[in-house]
């Protein structure tokens, strides 16, 4: 894999992409950011030695170099998610790429369901912790230990410092935030009563597709990272209605200018 990063590596330097700080992953109904980006360049996934592409309709499938905030960054827009059939390791080597340019800390965005019914759709969760329903690990392969070690401590996955600066820039700017546990299951099939029922047992307050893979990984790479849920659906198991993807990237788009103005606000910080 060393081998294969390094060619992924060695093409986006050639295109100018040099020595970002941060990185950033957008998720599903989350690309208005780009526009506050001075884009210096982009290029498509599908021409990077190596990277998987993107094949959900609504992720774009751009790297993104430019800079936000005064920091220059290396923005994903258009994510992989295990439900496309993709490996844990294909989900995740984007992070690897971004870490071998050069970044020290990773920002993740996603759209998830509700499972805190205190939580309502179109606001904003600060992930503080995060349980691993996928089935297996981005780290169990063999060779992992060339990357990093391969019994990566998660006692504190998300970076404190950070969180606590996303809390006071919510405060400031009158923003919706709460903070609470993400589960990330498969998919593409949303959850069922029951499913939802054993969630909120467990202790997760949302629920979605993707986010996990690449937090272990940016763990494993001694990254700062953290991560921000946009709500968009409110998982009641006893009121359970049939999922409408269109208002699902309607809720993301709501809550969008808020997501903006906490990474945006976060940046000028790090």
């Amino acid at each position: 894999m060393i081998k294969l990063i390094t060619e992924s590596t060695d093409y986006l330097i050639s295109k100018g992409f040099d020595n970002p700080e941060i990185g950033i992953i957008l998720g599903t109904g989350l690309g208005l950011l780009t526009q506050e980006i001075e884009v210096l360049h982009e290029v498509s996934y599908n021409h990077i030695p190596n990277f998987p592409t993107a094949t959900v309709e609504f992720h774009k499938g751009k790297l993104i170099y430019g800079h936000l905030a005064g920091k220059k960054v290396v923005v994903m827009q258009g994510r992989f998610h295990v439900y496309e059939g993709y490996s844990l390791q294909d989900v995740t080597y984007p992070v690897r790429v971004m870490e071998k340019l050069g970044i020290t800390t990773l920002l993740v965005s996603n759209a998830s369901g509700a499972i805190n019914l205190d939580f309502k759709k179109g606001e904003l969760m600060l992930i503080d912790d995060h349980i691993n329903l996928q089935g297996s690990s981005p780290l169990a392969f063999k060779g992992v230990e060339e990357l990093g070690e391969r019994f990566t401590d998660m006692s504190a996955p998300y970076n404190l410092d950070i969180n606590e600066k996303f809390k006071a820039i919510a405060k400031a700017n009158n923003i919706k935030l709460h903070e609470g546990v993400y589960a990330s299951v498969v998919g593409p099939q949303l959850e069922t009563r029951a499913e939802y029922r054993m969630l909120k047992i467990i202790g997760a307050d949302a629920v979605g597709m993707s986010t996990v893979p690449e937090i272990i990984v940016a763990n494993h790479l001694n990254l700062k990272v953290a991560a921000v849920s946009v709500l968009t659906d409110e998982c009641d198991p006893d009121d359970l209605k049939p999922v409408d993807i269109g208002e699902i990237i309607a809720m993301a788009a709501k809550a969008e200018p808020d997501m903006i103005t906490l990474f945006k606000e976060l940046i000028k910080t790090l």
